[in-house]
């Protein structure tokens, strides 16, 4: 079996004196889709910050690529790791080509300029998200399914071999949210992009996801195939209801509405 791509091992972090997550370990394969998923207040969010270190002060171990974490600088780490934090709404002035150009950061210095391949690599960025006719339009006149696929389309300029976003599709009407599903499918089928995504939307973990990490407490509840979530009422005692369960026209599992 190949070395994980990032392997996380008894971790804990707080903030203060409150315990968010508590002896963590999961290990992520290079090419794999792993959705993480709970309650609010689980630790989702909090562990993927912690993997691209947006906080600080956890106890335990991070290998990225056999290496730990505080191995890497920001800007190597940076190289291995893209994030695509929660949609919060924020606006910058730029456009779409010079927000997506940042995405280069990991491999420009403060003082190269872009070169060929870097704009060759935005090209690309911009041509996978479906932004080619908006690279000259201002951020604050893209919709919010643009403005998703924007932040993932300079996430994929870095050129990150993991790809962790948090709650991807939160706030998208349908539509949008399969258009920023179809972007991320075929990043990982033609890229072979390793992809992290905290969701609650859990029939999309169910029939998407190679593996499903879920997480109640800042604890381990369950950790395996997405099916496996649905049985020895694991996904009751996680959400601390009952649900209604179905099958999917395509033969898998789905989750129904009450």
């Amino acid at each position: 079996m190949s070395e994980p791509i990032v392997d996380v091992r008894g971790l804990s972090f707080g903030y203060g004196t409150a315990p968010v997550l508590t002896d963590v370990s999961c290990s992520i394969a290079a090419g794999e889709r792993l959705a993480i998923v709970g309650p609010n207040g689980a630790g989702k969010s909090t562990l993927i910050k912690c993997l691209v270190r947006l906080v600080a002060g956890f106890k335990g171990e991070i290998l990225v690529q056999g290496q730990p974490l505080d191995s890497y600088s920001q800007r190597a780490l940076a190289r291995v790791l893209s994030y695509v934090p929660q949609a919060d709404g924020r606006m910058f002035s730029f456009t779409v080509r010079d927000f997506v150009a940042m995405g280069r950061y990991p491999h420009l210095s403060a003082f190269t300029a872009r070169r060929a391949h870097d704009e060759a690599a935005i090209d690309r960025a911009l041509s996978r998200a479906g932004l080619d006719a908006l690279a000259s339009r201002p951020m604050d006149q893209l919709s919010g399914g643009e403005r998703q696929r924007l932040f993932i389309a300079a996430a994929i300029a870095q050129e990150a071999a993991v790809l962790l976003l948090d709650e991807p599709t939160t706030f998208l009407d349908p539509r949008h949210q399969q258009e920023v599903e179809g972007v991320l499918a075929n990043l990982h089928d033609e890229c072979n992009v390793t992809l992290v995504s905290v969701t609650h939307d859990l029939n999309r973990a169910l029939r998407h996801a190679d593996r499903v990490l879920a997480l109640r407490g800042g604890r381990v509840h369950y950790l395996g195939a997405p099916a496996g979530l649905l049985e020895a009422g694991r996904l009751e005692a996680l959400f601390g209801r009952t649900f209604a369960l179905s099958t999917h026209p395509d033969g898998g599992p789905m989750i129904l509405p009450d």
